[in-house]
């Protein structure tokens, strides 16, 4: 058979590409090597870690937050395992709708392990062994990523787990030792801390989420500490070991002291590693980088003319709407179109609660540029909204410039700011000042007005409500 696109890796990033290159009148095909579409943020990462995200907040409210609402509930229990079934079709409902993607969009679906032959044939080895060549005269890798380790640390996936399997656990661990105190690790530390395990977080920077704004790391520890989860920042960890059903972590904090750390389970969570096993890239010649990416230019067209790659597997952050819009970017620039994407308006957000989301510049990127701005920032304590829900954790804080006041950064803690993000994202896209989105109606009374009043802090240094 042969297709004007073949992609390999039905992810986010596969998956909306195949999509938009048939709309736009393409043959396509895709190639998965597991038995349902979706990739890893549909089946083992941010549906799966949402949905038992959900199901513990709905738990924690039930015990500690219905009786001052007036509601009381004797003694709440949860059924983990009616949680992780839940979960499960949650899954199951989100990758049957991808392959009802593919049918409607006539795009041909092949399972198996796509290899690259040269540069235009890829095999697609099925379980059983047989195979099969498909010819393409492009290809786009999708093939995105796998969850990292230190090397003197053996995944054992029974206790010394990574996200995959932190996912499908068979019981609520007495003691969860997570390695990193990033995106990963604090969500699923989120999640067995509130179903009653003790957390222990083990991180080497010297904050939790360290690439984002200090603001924000330092409001996400307050408030998750506050929830009961433990932070050990500064600390490197020498030693994984397990010994029956205990683990025991070694770490040196910053005054050279060795700690020890003894749980049930380990959540290695310390990021995660391009995935181009069984690829084949060599025999069509594409070209990785020293940290195993596969190089691009600005269009993300590899060495190789005909070879595109998107999503985790290359450069940036590893998000899937990132991967989703680079999808769109390669169907759009194969048809012939000028698309765009802009990185620096890619939102980060981490769905703990309270959530935390940001997008474009910290104000550390903004000294290091030598960029002069001023900063507006406002409590989520300050709006009836928030009263009223008892959400009060948390800010919203807008970085302008501070010439032309345009919003150059905007970071946020609080109740649904992974929704409450998109707004500025939009507003920088258009080169919105913060004086622009502090002239702007926002409804009363919404957790949105915390943006309004702090843009008007930005831009005049007068919040209304502060």
């Amino acid at each position: 058979m042969k297709y004007d696109i073949i992609v390999i890796g039905s992810g986010p990033g596969g998956y909306i590409a195949a999509v938009r290159a048939s709309q736009l009148g393409k043959k396509v095909a895709i190639i998965e090597k597991y038995s349902t579409l979706g990739g890893t943020c549909l089946n083992v990462g941010c549906i799966p870690s949402k949905a038992l995200l959900d199901s513990s907040h709905h738990f924690y409210d039930a015990v500690h937050h219905f009786e001052e609402h007036g509601i009381s509930v004797e003694n709440p229990k949860f059924d983990f395992q009616k949680m992780i079934d839940r979960k499960a079709k949650v899954v199951e409902q989100t990758t049957g709708g991808v392959k009802f993607l593919m049918d409607k969009n006539n795009v041909d679906v092949y399972e198996g392990l796509g290899s690259f032959e040269d540069a235009t044939h890829v095999k697609v080895t099925k379980n059983d062994g047989s195979s099969e060549i498909i010819e393409g005269t492009n290809i786009i890798i999708a093939t995105g990523s796998k969850p990292s380790t230190l090397p003197f640390i053996t995944i054992d996936k029974e206790r010394i787990i990574t996200s995959t399997e932190a996912l499908k656990l068979k019981e609520v661990p007495k003691h969860l030792i997570v390695i990193g105190g990033g995106v990963i690790g604090l969500e699923l530390g989120s999640v067995y801390k509130r179903l009653g395990a003790e957390v222990s977080v083990v991180e080497y920077a010297p904050t939790i989420t360290p690439t984002m704004d200090k603001d924000v790391s330092k409001e996400l520890t307050k408030v998750l500490k506050k929830q009961g989860v433990k932070f050990n920042v500064s600390h490197g960890v020498t030693g994984v070991e397990r010994k029956g059903d205990e683990v025991v972590v070694k770490a040196t904090n910053k005054k050279g002291e060795e700690v020890v750390f003894t749980g049930d389970y380990c959540l290695v969570a310390v990021g995660r590693r391009p995935y181009t096993d069984g690829l084949g890239l060599e025999k069509a010649g594409v070209k990785v980088t020293e940290r195993g990416q596969v190089d691009v230019n600005n269009h993300l067209q590899t060495n190789v003319s005909n070879i595109y790659a998107i999503g985790d597997v290359v450069r940036g952050a590893m998000l899937a709407h990132k991967a989703e819009e680079e999808g769109v970017v390669v169907a759009e620039y194969l048809a012939g179109e000028k698309p765009h994407i802009d990185y620096n308006l890619i939102p980060g957000i981490i769905y703990t609660w309270p959530e935390v989301a940001a997008v474009g510049k910290t104000e550390d990127e903004l000294k290091e540029a030598k960029i002069e701005y001023k900063s507006g920032k406002f409590s989520m304590r300050a709006l009836g909204r928030s009263r009223a829900s008892g959400d009060i954790d948390g800010f919203v804080k807008v970085l302008a410039d501070k010439n032309t006041d345009e919003v150059l950064g905007v970071h946020m803690v609080g109740a649904r700011v992974a929704d409450l993000i998109m707004e500025m994202a939009v507003a920088m896209e258009f080169r919105a000042s913060a004086e622009d989105i502090a002239r702007i109606c926002h409804g009363h009374p919404t957790y949105s007005e915390a943006v309004k009043e702090a843009a008007k802090a930005a831009w005049d240094g007068k919040p209304l409500n502060a």
